[in-house]
This record gives structure tokens, sequence and C-alpha cells, in this order.
């Protein structure tokens, strides 16, 4: 579903079987349950569901379940390559790859744990030459969990 809004830019909802097109990862890897919001070149916010039934919720821990910061950095990465791919106008294909190429300024501020939703806001920095570079920040309940600059790139299948 799409709008133009008054600004002029793009609002795009995206479900689960939108996001499933934009996205190679699936079960237990995909991490981004929803797209609510979508401004290709710019911005987009997504969510994810974080569910006591998550498969690293048995090992990481037991006594007191926290979604490890690794996977929340990775839920801001797969938020960005959907921003990536809208932003290009197109999807993944099998000529090419999108990898997560670094990491900067990563700051975890809140564990996360079974029961809340992660609102993860992706902003683009910069593009140039095949190289991403996105500020981003994870929230539960209006409170940053985890923050980040993330850079990506897409490079042709070996």
């Amino acid at each position: 579903m799409s709008e133009t809004g008054a600004s002029g830019a793009i609002d795009s909802r995206m479900d689960i079987h939108e996001i499933l097109n934009y996205l190679p990862h699936r079960y237990p890897f995909l991490l981004v349950d929803r797209v609510l919001e979508v401004v290709p070149g710019e911005r987009i916010t997504a969510l994810k569901n974080v569910s006591m039934n998550e498969p690293f919720f048995p090992g990481h821990y037991p006594h007191h379940p926290v979604m490890p910061g690794v996977l929340v950095v990775e839920a801001m990465a797969q938020t960005a390559a959907i921003l990536s791919f809208k932003t290009m106008d197109s999807k993944p294909d099998d000529k090419s790859v999108y990898y997560f190429v670094g990491i900067d300024n990563a700051r975890f501020k809140k564990p996360v744990g079974p029961g809340d939703q992660l609102v993860i806001e992706v902003t683009l920095a910069a593009n140039k030459r095949g190289i991403w570079k996105f500020s981003a920040t994870a929230k539960v309940d209006g409170q940053v969990a985890a923050e980040a600059d993330l850079i990506c790139a897409v490079r042709p299948t070996p």
C-alpha cells in the first residue's frame, strides 16, 4: 500500500509478504516483521516483534532472556537493506549479494526481551559507488535500546 503524502514523499507500509521479496533472509534469521514507513533515498521505520519463541532465548539467558545485541544490530541492517533496495527500485537476485560491511558507534542502552517490540529507524546518510552508510536506532517503548552507524555494500555474486 503506497500513498503520496503532502510533502510528495512516498509513504509505504509493507507486510511480511512484501518484506520477503526484499530480503533473502528466512526463519530463524529474518528479523523484520513489518515496515511502517519507507521514503526511498531518505528513511525507513520497521518493527520486530520479540517473542519468547525466538530460538536464541533458551540459551541467552534461561534465567533472564535477553535478545543478543548483535541480533538487534542485524535487525537494523536488514531494515537498512530494505531501504537500499527500495531506493534502487530493485529486489535481491542471484547475481549480487547485499553485504553488511561495517558497524561504527554501536551502543546498547537497554536490554531487549520477550514481549518487546523493536521500532527500528534507519536514515540514509550516504550512498557512493555502491557503499551505503546509515544511521540506525532501535527503540522499545520510545526508549533507545541500541544505536549504530552501519555500512553496507552490494557486490556481484562470486
